[in-house]
């Protein structure tokens, strides 16, 4: 265990280190999840009245961070599928940043569900045999399974890869390799599990059509390598790791094309449903141009599709999509927040207006709501921002493991006493 326990110690003494930068976007990011324990405290005490739900909408920008992240935590696997499947030597040197975003990405999910069952200490009821919910008939209990399941895997490879680099050694294949095409499988699961929780409800008709399963996938394809591109020009600024062009150019290239199929499926949708203009399609009409008078939600629905569309043909583009200094970043925000309100606001609110008795009530995020949910993206930045630090220090050598004759030998050469000359101390 001494080698496991001075990782740890090393790993906390590289995180204590860095620049007035690094140091300021701490403080920073624990400031803003500061202000979220307040309002996690306001909304516990006083109850869900705090927010603007209401009987007809109950779900609203929690579930839209929920919904959204769980398709950014699945995307990890774009980095490692290349990595482990393809062989891609230059993604698979920095694979294990991927999976600590998948890390991050999911403990910024259990905070969103904790907000929106509004009653945490209830949180006990969604485990499978002890819990009320009906497992394995409940498709909520399913989504806590897998979610589970694929935190465990990513911080199983990933701290178990990190520990190996530590030690200077080679992971275990016949250990390693088994988790890493599991996860590969289960990233999938957790999407798809998380589609079939909407889809399955005949009630709201917006999202009950067997598509939903694919464009989940596809969003979250765009979306989450959107960020981890990001993250990657970020560690290239700023660090002394220096990701390959390759790498990058080939997560580009998957946000290009699963960014254009997500687009084919919005356009699909629009067509299916506006079309024949039935009852069903009430929802999605209010969304695109509102209804009775009701537009609040008009101009997310339209910057998403001005987002993606600009975004989209960026990315086609060659000499734009390298352009690592201005365009790419730039078409990777895009995406990142087209789709976060494409697969948010515009797909969570919009399916209870009108309710299912045709009741319209339109919705707005209170201020604790905006507070608890920036805070809880301060919160998992924060938390992704000490496990890349710690990563990149062991990635590149400057947290690594040394025996204890390697520490002696080192004293030993750097206090290695002078010993002069007769002749040299005669003068």
């Amino acid at each position: 265990m001494k080698p496991l326990i001075r990782f740890g110690l090393d790993s906390l003494m590289y995180l204590a280190r860095g620049s007035t930068i690094y140091y300021g976007w701490l403080m920073f990011l624990g400031f803003l999840t500061l202000l979220m324990f307040l309002g996690a405290y306001e909304q516990f005490t006083k109850g869900m009245i705090v927010t603007n739900y209401n009987d007809q909408v109950s779900w609203g920008l929690y579930e839209a961070q929920f919904v959204f992240l769980v398709g950014v935590a699945a995307a990890a696997v774009t980095v490692v599928f290349p990595s482990y499947v393809y062989h891609h030597k230059k993604m698979k040197e920095v694979v294990v940043i991927g999976e600590l975003l998948a890390v991050s990405a999911v403990l910024m999910v259990l905070i969103f569900i904790m907000f929106h069952m509004g009653r945490p200490d209830r949180l006990w009821h969604l485990f499978p045999v002890i819990g009320i919910f009906n497992w394995p008939h409940s498709m909520l209990t399913w989504d806590v399974v897998v979610l589970n399941g694929y935190l465990a895997l990513n911080l199983i490879c990933a701290f178990y890869y990190l520990y190996m680099k530590y030690l200077g050694r080679e992971v275990n294949k016949l250990f390693y390799m088994p988790l890493v095409y599991i996860s590969i499988v289960w990233a999938l699961s957790i999407h798809t599990v998380t589609a079939f929780l909407i889809n399955t409800m005949p009630s709201r008709p917006m999202w009950f059509h067997s598509a939903m399963p694919i464009k989940f996938i596809a969003t979250a394809f765009a979306a989450g390598p959107s960020l981890i591109i990001l993250s990657f020009l970020v560690i290239n600024k700023f660090t002394k790791l220096k990701i390959a062009h390759e790498a990058i150019e080939t997560l580009a290239q998957i946000v290009a094309w699963c960014l254009g199929i997500t687009i084919f499926l919005v356009l699909s949708e629009v067509v299916t449903e506006l079309y024949p203009s039935t009852e069903h399609s009430f929802s999605l009409q209010y969304l695109i141009f509102g209804k009775h008078g009701l537009t609040g939600l008009v101009i997310w629905y339209w910057s998403a599709m001005v987002l993606l569309l600009a975004a989209f043909f960026m990315l086609l583009t060659p000499s734009l999509r390298k352009n690592h200094g201005l365009w790419l970043p730039l078409a990777c925000a895009f995406t990142f927040v087209g789709v976060w309100i494409d697969k948010g606001m515009g797909l969570v609110v919009p399916a209870f207006i009108p309710s299912p008795i045709g009741e319209l009530s339109e919705y707005t995020p209170s201020a604790i709501e905006i507070v608890n949910t920036i805070g809880g993206w301060a919160a998992g930045l924060f938390i992704f921002t000490l496990l890349a630090k710690g990563a990149i220090g062991v990635l590149l050598g400057e947290v690594r493991y040394r025996e204890a004759t390697d520490l002696a030998s080192e004293f030993s050469s750097e206090w290695q006493p002078v010993v002069h000359s007769s002749e040299e101390i005669s003068k």
